[in-house]
């Protein structure tokens, strides 16, 4: 197994390679997607290399395991390109399971659309092998109906609704939609397409448990590799662009590894 708690500075393909079968229980990454950033004139992509990139990727994770494909669409002729969707629909087409389409909503925009309704999201495909293994869900949306009482009711559709003698009592948070709003934030580095790091700690929260294995193949500034480490979670990044790779070695450098976010 290649060593965990390292970031490499390579092509993902030559170090994918050397990932065991089977064995990391969660991918977290933000691909290049289309042309909607400039990666220092250094990266080839393309639909034909994302296919080479997902096919190891399915191999290399486990039963049960998560990749949480963070990704958007460029614009061609006025037309969005689709290519998210294409890649959603390929991890089905190699037998993964497109578990849930989830949504960051960004309350802040960077970058405003002149001639359409501002962009304020990214999709995130939650693409698993199998049911996924681990499950935390946050609980934190406030409920406005708190000590509530009301039966329970099991059903299938609105026309096949059963009543039963159970009851539950509303609490004051439950499980948050798969909606989530979380603004950009300060960008700590210089590289062009940072998520924030809230966003990679709630999902590594949410799909892992401590422990345990932790892969981005696409590491950018080092984002998941450092929510990893604030967590308890091993990690592997891997980055082409030297440039990128080095903030990404300073950021983890710096980085205490003192679970801030339990």
């Amino acid at each position: 197994m290649l060593e965990t708690n390292k970031i490499y500075n390579d092509n993902n393909i030559n170090i994918l390679k050397q990932i065991d079968s089977n064995s990391i229980d969660m991918i977290l990454t933000s691909p290049p997607y289309d042309d909607l950033r400039v990666y220092k004139n250094t990266l080839d992509w393309n639909f034909d290399i994302f296919k080479q990139v997902a096919n190891e990727l399915s191999r290399v994770l486990k039963d049960g395991g998560v990749i949480v494909w963070i990704v958007s669409d460029g614009t061609e002729d006025i037309s969005e390109t689709g290519t998210s969707f294409k890649q959603a629909l390929y991890f089905k087409d190699i037998g993964l399971k497109l578990y849930d389409t989830m949504i960051w909503r960004k309350p802040n925009p960077a970058v405003p659309t002149t001639d359409r309704y501002y962009n304020a999201f990214e999709y995130m495909f939650v693409i698993s092998k199998g049911k996924p293994k681990t499950m935390n869900f946050i609980c934190d949306k406030v409920n406005e109906s708190v000590g509530n009482v009301y039966t329970k009711d099991t059903r299938i559709s609105s026309e096949n609704r059963k009543r039963t003698d159970k009851t539950r009592t509303v609490s004051q948070y439950s499980r948050r939609h798969n909606v989530w709003d979380i603004p950009i934030g300060d960008n700590p580095t210089k590289h062009p397409a940072t998520f924030p790091l809230r966003l990679a700690v709630d999902h590594i929260k949410t799909w892992t448990n401590q422990g345990d294995i932790v892969l981005d193949p696409f590491m950018g500034s080092g984002t998941t590799c450092s929510a990893c480490k604030d967590n308890n979670r091993k990690y592997i990044g891997i980055e082409l662009v030297k440039e990128y790779y080095d903030m990404a070695d300073n950021r983890l450098k710096n980085t205490s590894g003192s679970h801030l976010f339990y």
